[in-house]
């Protein structure tokens, strides 16, 4: 019965793994830059010790401007794993997750042309361990987001409007 309850244990965490990659690669190419934009951010601090992966998509909202160019909002979690920072894409998809470090809650928003991220506005990257993040930083966010892209000109997804 144990030996039963061990092998279930050890396919979930399997499968939740390669269902964690298989979100990354189902995600569009820019998308996908985002998200690396995201870890690359992570990787740049001293105080981060682990290799990081993505886990999920939040929320995302892409706005279609015209001409090729969208403003893209993307909220992810990404997870650590048992793997040291500074570890090779190719050897990235051997880290297994760890499950005794909070999930790194992460929103970016940039401009993008076709594929390409945009160097200006500069891309905007947040990221916090999900149980240090507050309402107000959640707001920060959005705002910040909203601004950018208003300050195109463009109209935004961010930005409701009900009619009666």
């Amino acid at each position: 019965m144990a030996a039963a309850l061990l092998l279930l244990l050890c396919a979930g965490a399997v499968l939740s793994s390669v269902e964690a990659q298989d979100s990354y690669v189902q995600l569009s190419d820019i998308y996908k830059k985002g998200v690396d934009l995201a870890l690359e951010q992570l990787a740049s601090h001293s105080s981060v010790q682990h290799h990081f992966r993505f886990l999920r998509t939040i929320a995302e909202s892409p706005l279609e401007s015209g001409f090729g160019v969208s403003y893209i909002y993307h909220h992810f979690y990404l997870k650590p794993t048992t793997c040291p920072k500074g570890t090779t894409d190719t050897n990235a998809q051997r880290c297994r997750f760890r499950n005794d470090r909070p999930l790194m809650d992460c929103a970016v928003c940039y401009k993008a042309v076709g594929d390409h991220i945009q160097d200006q506005p500069n891309p905007y990257v947040h990221c916090i361990q999900k149980p240090r993040l507050t309402v107000e930083m959640k707001t920060a966010r959005m705002d910040h987001c909203k601004k950018m892209s208003y300050s195109s000109g463009a109209p935004t997804l961010l930005a409701v409007s009900k009619t009666s």
